[in-house]
C-alpha cells in the first residue's frame, strides 16, 4: 500500500461519525423491525376489508398481530417502544372505526398523526430548536448541545426536521383528498405504499446531512471528566 493508498485520521474519523450516525439512526427509527411492525397491522386490515368488507373482522386482526408483536419483544426484552406506538395507533383507529361505522376512519388517527407531526417539525424548525434534534440529542450523548456549542450540528437538525416537515406534508397532501374521494380499499393500499418509502427518504435525508456536520459533543462523558477531575482534586 503507497502513502496515498493509506486512509488518514481525518478519513477515518469521517468513518467513524458515519458508523455512529447510522447506529443511532437504526436505534431512534427501529430499524427493519421497527418498518414491519408499522406496515403489518394497517395491511392486515385493508387486506382482510378487500377480501371480505368486515370492519369488525379486519379491525380485530390489525389490534391482535399488533398485540402479538408487543408480546413478542417483551418476550424476547427487546425494546418495545415501536411496538406499543403501533397498538396505541392501531388502537385509536378501531375505536374510531367501530364509532363511526366507517371503515375508513381506521386510518384517520394516523393521519392526523402524520399531519401534526409534519407541522411539529416545521414549526420547531423554524424556531430554532428543530424536533429531530430532540429527539435524536439523546441517541448521540450530546442532548441538548447542539443548540449552543455545536452550530454545525444544530444546522443539520434544521434541515433534516424540514426534510421531515416537508415529506410528511406532501404524503398527507395524497392522503386527505383520498380519505375524502377514495372507497376504504383504495385508501388503505395508497397509505400502505406510502408508509415505507417516504420513511427511507427521510431517513437517508438525515443520515446525509448528520454525516457532514460536526461530530456531536458527548455532554455524559465531560460530566464523568468532570466528576474525576473533582475527586482528584479532593
Amino acid at each position: 500500500m503507497t502513502p496515498l493508498d493509506k486512509p488518514t485520521t481525518e478519513d477515518t474519523s469521517a468513518d467513524d461519525a458515519r458508523a455512529v450516525t447510522e447506529a443511532a439512526l437504526f436505534e431512534a427509527f427501529g430499524g427493519v423491525r421497527g418498518m414491519v411492525e408499522t406496515v403489518l397491522p394497517g395491511l392486515l386490515f385493508v387486506s382482510i376489508y378487500t377480501v371480505n368488507k368486515n370492519l369488525h373482522m379486519s379491525a380485530i386482526a390489525a389490534l391482535a398481530v399488533a398485540l402479538v408483536m408487543v408480546v413478542v419483544r417483551l418476550a424476547r426484552k427487546d425494546t418495545v417502544k415501536h411496538a406499543f406506538s403501533g397498538v396505541f395507533g392501531v388502537a385509536f383507529g378501531v375505536v374510531f372505526a367501530m364509532m363511526t361505522g366507517n371503515a375508513k376512519d381506521f386510518y384517520l388517527p394516523g393521519m392526523l398523526y402524520t399531519l401534526g407531526l409534519a407541522l411539529a417539525y416545521i414549526v420547531t424548525a423554524m424556531a430554532g430548536v428543530p424536533l429531530i434534534g430532540l429527539m435524536l440529542g439523546p441517541v448521540f450523548k450530546e442532548n441538548l448541545s447542539w443548540r449552543t456549542r455545536n452550530p454545525g450540528r444544530k444546522k443539520a437538525y434544521t434541515k433534516a426536521s424540514w426534510a421531515w416537515g416537508l415529506i410528511l406534508l406532501g404524503k398527507s397532501a395524497i392522503l386527505f383528498p383520498l380519505y375524502w374521494w377514495a372507497d376504504t380499499t383504495q385508501l388503505g393500499w395508497v397509505l400502505v405504499a406510502l408508509k415505507i418509502p417516504p420513511f427511507l427518504l427521510a431517513v437517508y435525508l438525515t443520515w446525509v446531512f448528520l454525516a457532514k456536520a460536526p461530530p456531536p459533543i458527548d455532554v455524559f462523558a465531560e460530566m464523568e471528566a468532570e466528576e474525576e477531575r473533582k475527586a482528584a482534586a479532593e
